[in-house]
């Protein structure tokens, strides 16, 4: 049995746009729901989620068995560990990850200690794990010699001084991608709750020119649609354009702010809803 091509490192490394949903609810029902959505790709977050790694396992089941939307390709699943730890990423790896997005990588070194924990020796430092859920428990023999080609090794700029070091990060040999993170960002830089500031915005666009001009796949997550299509027309080749808590909580407030009007008045909902 084969190993499983990674669809979504295919399309970043021929330049395709990958549109995406990043997912902070860790819950494998609503993974598999969101999965099916259409998207191409999903971020599950185990950073600022209250999930760990036998959840994860169960999240990366789900999205494996929702059905994609019609004429839609399966939605591929992006983990973020918690931290760019080598014990984290081998533990995400062996339950079946295939893309991460490590946080917080300052410079090159971080990134190559980031590949190196994705490769088995003699490459880098991942260990053995035998028979598991990533080789479909042993099934797909042909695993450990192709591995290195099917993960897909994301990392996260989310200061200003990272920024400095986009052309030494994009030179690590297995990063596919840089993500920019606005929200650190815009903390690093002085504006902290404010992603959107012009400035933000200005240090944005140059790093996702210089990213693609380095050869590596620039992503984001921006959730204002002209913004997203600005950073799209930009070179951004993996962007994340909704959030499931966020737009949950958005219908979920609006419902309830259109009956809340009609508490204890006696009347009659709004016909709309």
């Amino acid at each position: 049995m084969a190993s499983t091509p990674n669809r979504f490192k295919r399309a970043l490394a021929e330049g395709r746009p990958q549109i995406g949903v990043w997912s902070t609810l860790p819950s494998p029902y609503v993974s598999e729901l969101v999965a099916g959505a259409g998207f191409d790709w999903m971020l599950l977050d185990t950073e600022h989620t209250p999930s760990d790694v036998p959840l994860m396992l169960q999240q990366l089941q789900a999205v494996a068995a929702a059905r994609p939307a019609a004429g839609c390709e399966p939605c591929t699943p992006v983990v973020r560990p918690a931290w760019n730890d080598p014990v984290l990423i081998k533990r995400y790896l062996d339950v079946g990850a295939q893309s991460l997005l490590l946080p917080f990588v300052q410079n090159a070194d971080e990134a190559r200690a980031a590949v190196a924990a994705t490769r088995y020796a003699p490459a880098g430092i991942r260990g053995m794990g035998g028979s598991t859920r990533a080789s479909n428990f042993g099934r797909s023999t042909d695993y450990v010699a192709r591995a290195q080609d099917e993960l897909c090794v994301l990392v996260q700029v989310e200061t200003r001084e990272a920024l400095d070091q986009i052309e030494a990060i994009a030179a690590v040999d297995g990063v596919d991608g840089i993500f920019i993170g606005p929200a650190d960002l815009s903390a690093s830089m002085g504006h902290a709750g404010n992603p959107r500031h012009p400035a933000v915005d200005a240090a944005i666009d140059d790093a996702i020119r210089r990213i693609r001009a380095a050869g590596k796949a620039p992503g984001i997550l921006m959730t204002d649609e002209q913004r997203a299509r600005e950073c799209l027309d930009l070179g951004a080749l993996f962007v994340a354009v909704a959030l499931d808590l966020v737009a949950l909580r958005g219908a979920l407030d609006a419902s309830a702010s259109r009956f809340r009007a009609h508490r204890g008045a006696g009347g009659a909902p709004d016909a709309s809803y």
